[in-house]
């Protein structure tokens, strides 16, 4: 496990939780899913899944549908003190979307160096880079859970694919 916070009890839980839902409709649908969670004081606030595919958006991330719910639930654009939940490390997109919203805390499955550099679009930009060109803004723990996920995001697998 990598970071800089150690994941607390109730975001292992949702951890273990979003990631057994990754798996699940991965093996329905035979292709991966990336899921999400927004913890607020306290408690799991919403959950989503990537529905770039569905939608025909690229942007339909699984974290970035979910801080959109998040804000809808909470009636501000500005998350700071929530907690992203996910099942794979988030690409640069999701990142700065997170930045932009003010979540200062990402906890995560999925480790980049264990999966395929399709998963993102500026492979040689590390989460600790994009972790110091923001001057260390957000917490972030990664590995997580990560023995329930790490097949799913992986091009030699068959429930592989990109994050699309």
């Amino acid at each position: 496990m990598t970071g800089t916070v150690e994941p607390t009890a109730l975001e292992r839980e949702v951890m273990q939780s979003i990631n057994a839902w990754a798996a699940e409709i991965g093996a329905s649908e035979g292709k991966p899913s990336f899921t999400a969670a927004i913890l607020h004081e306290g408690r799991e606030l919403v959950r989503g899944r990537n529905t770039a595919k569905q939608d025909q958006d690229p942007t339909r991330h699984a974290e970035v549908v979910t801080i959109g719910k998040a804000a809808a639930a909470l009636g501000t654009r500005r998350l700071k003190g929530c907690t992203l939940i996910s099942s794979c490390q988030p690409c640069e997109m999701c990142l700065a979307a997170m930045r932009w919203a003010g979540i200062d805390r990402v906890i995560f499955g999925a480790e980049q160096e264990y999966i395929d550099d399709e998963m993102f679009r500026f492979p040689d930009l590390s989460l600790p880079q994009f972790h110091a060109a923001c001057g260390g803004a957000f917490d972030y723990s990664g590995g997580v859970h990560a023995e329930m996920v790490n097949h799913l995001y992986r091009l030699d697998s068959p429930q592989s694919g990109n994050k699309e």
